[in-house]
Protein backbone atom coordinates (compact mmCIF):
# COMPACT_ATOMS: atom_id res chain seq x y z
CA UNK A 1 0.00 0.00 0.00
CA UNK A 2 1.46 2.92 -1.32
CA UNK A 3 2.06 6.03 2.32
CA UNK A 4 0.39 8.98 2.85
CA UNK A 5 2.49 12.65 1.29
CA UNK A 6 0.13 14.43 3.75
CA UNK A 7 0.22 14.51 7.35
CA UNK A 8 -3.29 14.14 9.93
CA UNK A 9 -2.92 18.12 10.47
CA UNK A 10 -2.55 18.95 6.53
CA UNK A 11 -5.43 17.13 5.79
CA UNK A 12 -7.35 18.69 8.47
CA UNK A 13 -6.53 21.79 6.89
CA UNK A 14 -7.54 21.01 3.53
CA UNK A 15 -11.08 19.84 4.89
CA UNK A 16 -11.34 23.03 6.46
CA UNK A 17 -10.84 25.27 3.34
CA UNK A 18 -13.38 22.90 1.83
CA UNK A 19 -15.77 23.43 4.87
CA UNK A 20 -14.77 27.65 4.13
CA UNK A 21 -16.65 27.43 0.75
CA UNK A 22 -13.54 26.52 -1.44
CA UNK A 23 -14.67 24.13 -4.37
CA UNK A 24 -13.83 20.74 -4.29
CA UNK A 25 -11.98 20.75 -8.04
CA UNK A 26 -10.36 23.81 -7.30
CA UNK A 27 -9.27 22.30 -4.09
CA UNK A 28 -8.10 19.15 -5.18
CA UNK A 29 -6.01 20.64 -7.76
CA UNK A 30 -4.31 23.42 -5.16
CA UNK A 31 -2.93 20.23 -3.37
CA UNK A 32 -2.47 17.68 -5.77
CA UNK A 33 -5.03 15.28 -4.81
CA UNK A 34 -8.06 13.62 -6.80
CA UNK A 35 -11.49 13.93 -5.62
CA UNK A 36 -12.09 10.34 -4.33
CA UNK A 37 -8.73 11.59 -2.05
CA UNK A 38 -10.77 14.09 -0.65
CA UNK A 39 -14.49 12.36 -0.05
CA UNK A 40 -12.60 9.69 1.64
CA UNK A 41 -10.37 12.32 3.79
CA UNK A 42 -14.23 13.57 4.82
CA UNK A 43 -15.90 10.48 5.33
CA UNK A 44 -12.76 9.43 7.49
CA UNK A 45 -11.77 12.75 9.33
CA UNK A 46 -15.14 14.87 9.21
CA UNK A 47 -15.61 16.84 11.82
CA UNK A 48 -12.85 16.09 13.61
CA UNK A 49 -10.21 18.26 15.58
CA UNK A 50 -6.16 17.57 14.82
CA UNK A 51 -6.29 15.89 18.52
CA UNK A 52 -9.09 13.67 17.77
CA UNK A 53 -7.05 12.89 14.44
CA UNK A 54 -4.06 11.67 16.42
CA UNK A 55 -5.80 9.50 19.05
CA UNK A 56 -7.76 7.69 15.70
CA UNK A 57 -4.00 7.15 14.68
CA UNK A 58 -2.46 6.03 17.75
CA UNK A 59 -5.88 3.58 18.23
CA UNK A 60 -5.05 1.73 14.97
CA UNK A 61 -1.49 1.63 15.24
CA UNK A 62 -2.89 -0.41 19.27
CA UNK A 63 -5.30 -2.18 17.21
CA UNK A 64 -3.09 -3.25 14.46
CA UNK A 65 -0.74 -5.08 17.43
CA UNK A 66 -3.55 -6.63 18.66
CA UNK A 67 -4.56 -8.34 16.17
CA UNK A 68 -0.96 -9.33 15.17
CA UNK A 69 -0.43 -10.81 18.67
CA UNK A 70 -3.92 -12.69 18.26
CA UNK A 71 -2.70 -13.82 15.02
CA UNK A 72 0.46 -15.47 16.51
CA UNK A 73 -1.56 -17.09 19.31
CA UNK A 74 -3.40 -18.56 16.92
CA UNK A 75 -0.59 -20.20 14.78
CA UNK A 76 0.99 -21.03 18.28
CA UNK A 77 -1.98 -23.04 19.32
CA UNK A 78 -2.55 -24.75 15.83
CA UNK A 79 1.44 -26.02 16.27
CA UNK A 80 0.35 -27.47 19.16
CA UNK A 81 -2.24 -29.50 18.54
CA UNK A 82 -0.45 -30.46 15.16
CA UNK A 83 1.83 -31.90 17.80
CA UNK A 84 -0.30 -33.37 20.30
CA UNK A 85 -2.46 -35.42 17.41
Amino acid sequence: MKGTRHSEEQIMAILKQGEAGLTTAELCRQHGISEQTYYRWKAKYGGMESGDAKKLKQLERENRKLKHLVTLDNRALKEVLAKNF
